[in-house]
């Protein structure tokens, strides 16, 4: 079976969140089974040069754009076994990062149709066209109205997974005739138009054969106008032809046993991860104090994390409980002003780090006892995998790919991995968190529900058989 996984990023090349991160890795899992599985990319400037001067020119390819002809200069390179292909064009690609220009809807457009006039370029024949987020949503819709009488492509499926919904690709109606080259009969509301733009991930929604997203409980929201972000209808119409599949992690590169970034390795050993914990406190200035609870936030500082709910009660309650608290990551300046503020006033409590380092990351993974994400709403989520992988409990709220993977412990049963809440409150939040710090302090359930976390498999080897399974059904049907 062959599959071309067609995507904006990349893990090793470029990365700007989990999209590159699932690039990178599932690929990889698919060919331990057989899958002739490979990946293409914009081949952006900011790729590292050492794998850049690996890179072997394969063809220049003109593209057609509206009345554009632009080149393409399609590129190969193999790492750690699969195969990547890279989309040339310095005007497009060779900026100073990879979104977040005027330009993007003609930048993606030609990315999406630069990957299909390659594709007779290629060494191999793709069955399945896995595409990627509202990047390549277009390339579904290239395949239906430029490609369809074209006996190359005829046989061609499409498969487009949606990593997060909120992320549409949003543009000027202008757009779909002077780039895309289609007719008004694509601006309607079954097709490309949303209210009055044209959104390229609706595009990807309506033309691919199948639709997945990454997480079963995420797949049954967006059908709901609270997820839905005004495409629910488009969904619930495309129901029997959606799914959701978990993503995983890179068991390899998370493994506490190994890991180089961290103070001390281990493996279920909980005093050699306290001692992570008592240098991490050195590390970022707070008390060393085995006993006191450290809780970790490592994500960005956007509302869709739920930070609101945090800084809600952060001063006036969270503060008066005996705790401390670490941030790691960036985001709305707003968030980044107010925690400092915070931390200013909390200096034995609160650590505020508002950049991103991956270094200290799995320092903060390894040496803290609880993991915080009272998210609006997590596709998959990949910080509590890390999380559970560190022997670091998570506290959740109950959605997506969070509701998917925690999983209420119980002092009964000794079941269970983590601590959740429904509502999105920040009191809610903050009665989760204190009966989290309750358990912790009973040392011997508490060692359980630690050797639970440590225990779980959240590897890529489930989901990439979920995948074979979806990509078998998806040719054996022709489309489902």
């Amino acid at each position: 079976m062959k599959i071309l996984f067609i995507a904006a990023e990349a893990v090793p090349f470029v990365k700007t969140g989990g999209l590159a991160d699932v690039i990178g890795s599932l690929p990889g899992e698919l060919r331990k089974l057989g899958i002739d599985a490979r990946v293409i990319i914009p081949n952006y400037g900011q790729i590292p040069s050492a794998l850049r001067k690996q890179m072997v020119s394969l063809k220049k390819v003109t593209v057609n754009l509206g009345w554009r002809y632009q080149y393409c200069e399609l590129s190969k390179l193999e790492h750690n076994g699969v195969p990547f292909y890279f989309v040339g064009n310095d005007y497009y690609y060779n900026r100073d990062s990879l979104y977040g220009f005027s330009d993007d809807a003609e930048r993606f457009a030609f990315f999406s149709r630069a990957v299909l006039e390659s594709l007779p370029s290629l060494d191999f024949v793709p069955q399945i066209l896995h595409c990627h987020d509202w990047h390549t949503g277009p390339v579904s819709v290239y395949l239906h109205a430029h490609y369809g009488e074209d006996s190359y492509y005829q046989e061609m499926l499409t498969l487009f997974t949606v990593h997060n919904l909120f992320y549409q690709g949003l543009f000027p109606r202008e757009v779909l005739e002077d780039i895309m080259e289609l007719g008004n009969a694509y601006f309607s509301p079954d097709k490309l138009e949303f209210y009055g733009k044209v959104s390229y991930l609706k595009g990807g929604l309506i033309f691919s054969d199948y639709i997945t997203t990454v997480s079963p409980t995420y797949a049954l929201e967006i059908q709901t106008a609270y997820y839905g972000e005004g495409l629910e209808g488009v969904l619930q119409q495309r129901n029997r032809q959606l799914s959701g599949i978990i993503n995983g992690i890179d068991c390899q590169s998370f493994n506490p046993a190994t890991d180089p970034h961290i103070f001390v390795n281990y493996r279920n050993a909980l005093s050699k991860k306290q001692q992570n914990k008592l240098q991490l406190q050195e590390q970022l200035g707070l008390p060393r104090n085995p006993d006191v609870p450290l809780i970790a936030f490592i994500n960005r500082l956007v509302e869709q994390k739920g930070v609101d709910l945090i800084i809600h009660v952060l001063e006036e309650e969270m503060m008066s409980l005996d705790l401390q608290l670490v941030f790691l990551g960036t985001g709305e300046q707003r968030y980044e002003s107010i925690l400092g503020e915070i931390a200013a006033r909390f200096p034995q409590q609160l650590s505020v780090n508002t950049y991103f380092d991956e270094s200290l990351a799995r320092r903060i993974y390894a040496g803290s006892d609880f993991f915080l994400l009272p998210a609006l709403f997590e596709p998959c989520g990949i910080g509590q995998l890390i999380a559970l992988r560190y022997g670091t409990i998570p506290v959740v709220r109950k959605t997506g790919g969070l509701k998917d993977t925690v999983f209420p412990y119980d002092e009964t049963t000794g079941e269970g991995n983590g601590f959740t809440f429904t509502n999105y409150n920040a009191h809610d939040m903050l009665f989760t968190l204190k009966m989290a710090l309750d358990l912790y302090e009973n040392k011997k359930a508490w060692g359980m529900l630690v050797k639970n976390a440590l225990r779980e498999n959240h590897g890529w080897d489930v989901p990439a058989r979920e995948y074979e399974a979806l990509y078998r059904r998806l040719v054996n049907q022709q489309g489902v």
